[in-house]
C-alpha cells in the first residue's frame, strides 16, 4: 500500500494501492465514488519520486488540493484533496516510497513554458498560413471555405473584375 485517503469528517479509509490510480464515478476506475457530481473520470493519481501528484482529467468540478482548483499538483503528506465537493486528507510518508533529496517540482505547466519559443510565448509568433486557417474553420463548419488557393493574392491597384472569386458562384 502505498498511501490512503481519509474522508474528511469521517469515512472508511481509501488504500492507495498502485503507482497509477484512475479516479471517477465510472465502475471502471481504480477508485470509484459514486457521487453525481463526480465526473466519470475526474482525476488520476501518480507516484512520482515518492511523492503523490493529482492530474484533473478536464473534470466539469474540478479538483483542489487545500482548496485551490488545480491542473496538475504536488500533494504533500496532509493535504487536503477535493474531487468534486468530496474532501479527502492524503496519508502517506515520501520517505517510505523512496524520495530523496527535495520534493519534485509540483507542476509541469514550468517545463511546458520553457518548452516553447519566447516568441511564442509573447504572442508574437509567426502567424499561420492561411491554408491551415481555413482548414481549420472547414472542420468546424463542416464543408469546404476556399474551394481555389486561398494563398493566392488578389492586386489592390488593379480594379477589374473576378479578382475575389465568388464562393456561391458556380464553376
Amino acid at each position: 500500500m502505498f498511501g490512503e485517503l481519509t474522508p474528511v469528517g469521517g469515512g472508511d479509509p481509501i488504500p492507495l494501492r498502485k503507482k497509477k490510480l484512475l479516479v471517477g464515478r465510472r465502475e471502471g476506475c481504480d477508485i470509484t465514488l459514486r457521487f453525481a457530481n463526480v465526473s466519470a473520470h475526474h482525476c488520476q493519481l501518480s507516484l512520482e519520486q515518492g511523492y503523490w501528484f493529482v492530474k484533473d482529467l478536464k473534470s466539469r468540478n474540478g479538483t483542489k488540493v487545500n482548496g485551490t482548483r488545480v491542473t496538475r499538483k504536488r500533494i504533500d503528506p496532509g493535504d487536503t484533496l477535493s474531487v468534486a465537493k468530496h474532501k479527502y486528507t492524503v496519508n502517506y510518508s515520501p520517505v517510505d516510497l523512496g524520495a530523496a533529496g527535495p520534493p519534485p517540482p509540483d507542476e509541469e505547466e514550468i517545463s511546458e513554458i520553457l518548452s516553447r519559443s519566447l516568441l511564442d510565448r509573447a504572442g508574437l509568433s509567426r502567424r499561420r498560413p492561411a491554408v491551415e486557417r481555413f482548414d481549420e474553420l472547414d472542420e468546424i463548419v463542416g464543408g469546404p471555405i476556399a474551394d481555389q488557393d486561398i494563398t493566392e493574392r488578389y492586386d489592390v491597384l488593379d480594379d477589374s473584375e473576378g479578382q475575389i472569386p465568388d464562393r456561391n458562384e458556380p464553376i
